[in-house]
């Protein structure tokens, strides 16, 4: 609203230049120079001055009326915008694995939005490779997953550690690898299934010399029988067959009520690191550090301690 507009909408509904200056905490001679400037503007007299008061002319009467329209479009405005503004700075954006979304982020979620009732939430689900795609682009604020190994320090990204996991390999109720302890060794006998497929076009987030190493192992599509970015896929593959999923430990209870089994090792399995990938330069910002906050809160509710 107009200062003036809003001045004068003080006077009339006072119905004097002293209560209105008094409301407006403003002096009286600002006020009645702001009143003749406003009917110099106007080109018309809005305002009848006497002993009593103000009153209003047939002009004055028109503004008031319509200026009356204005503030509450401006007030209903306002709060349109304020709403919006809640929906965006409290919104969240974020990218996970599967097994982390039903850990703790799908809870964390829920939580969240009880807090902020107006807030978008927008959650992408994927491995690491494709959320790193998502967040180099800016569709996401940060995501979950487990460390990434060899990756390119230009990205840009930081990694915030959560916990430390281990690797579990999964069969179907009846498997024969459930009759006793097994090697890792035996279990590579059995048809392997993998819901973290990378695409090839991500090659490019890892440093020249570890697309030779470890780190390149996760490309060879050879080694996999069956491989999709669907969980749920993976699990219906494993149920009726031979296969073996390997799959983060922490799933195990998870995967008990689809029909699954864990299947005993008899050495030490791999151990990776689970954190939140971030952009550097965002790390730091208020909002993003908020996020961070709720997603490690939540992560120490179900995930083992980092040691």
């Amino acid at each position: 609203m107009d200062k003036l507009l809003t001045q004068f909408l003080a006077v009339a509904e006072a119905g004097s230049i002293s209560g209105a200056a008094t409301a407006l905490f403003v002096t009286q001679p600002t006020l009645t120079f702001n009143m003749r400037k406003l009917e110099e503007t106007m080109g018309v007299p809005l305002l009848v001055r006497s002993s009593r008061g103000v009153e209003l002319t047939a002009y004055g009467e028109t503004l008031y009326q319509n200026a009356r329209l204005m503030r509450r479009l401006y007030d209903n405005t306002l709060k349109t915008i304020e709403h919006q503004r809640g929906r965006t700075e409290q919104g969240l954006s974020i990218g996970s694995g599967y097994s982390w979304w039903t850990l703790f982020i799908r809870d964390m979620v829920v939580d969240y939005s009880g807090q902020y009732p107006s807030a978008r939430i927008h959650v992408s689900l994927g491995n690491q490779l494709r959320c790193m795609d998502q967040l180099l682009s800016g569709d996401i604020s940060l995501f979950v997953a487990h460390e990434i190994e060899g990756l390119n320090r230009s990205t840009g990204a930081r990694f915030l550690p959560l916990s430390r996991v281990g690797l579990g390999y999964f069969v179907r109720a009846g498997h024969p690898l459930l009759t006793q302890s097994r090697s890792l060794s035996e279990i590579e006998i059995y048809p392997a299934v993998t819901s973290s497929m990378p695409e090839i076009r991500h090659q490019r987030f890892f440093e020249t010399w570890s697309r030779t190493t470890a780190a390149s192992a996760a490309f060879d599509q050879g080694k996999y029988a069956f491989a999709s970015n669907s969980l749920a896929a993976c699990l219906d593959y494993v149920e009726r067959t031979n296969a073996v999923l390997s799959h983060t430990e922490v799933m195990e209870a998870e995967f008990r009520q689809r029909g699954l089994a864990r299947v005993v090792v008899t050495e030490p399995t791999r151990q990776s690191n689970i954190g939140i990938y971030v952009l550097a330069e965002r790390a730091e910002d208020p909002r993003v550090s908020e996020l961070i906050a709720w997603l490690q809160r939540a992560a120490e509710k179900v995930l083992p301690p980092l040691s």
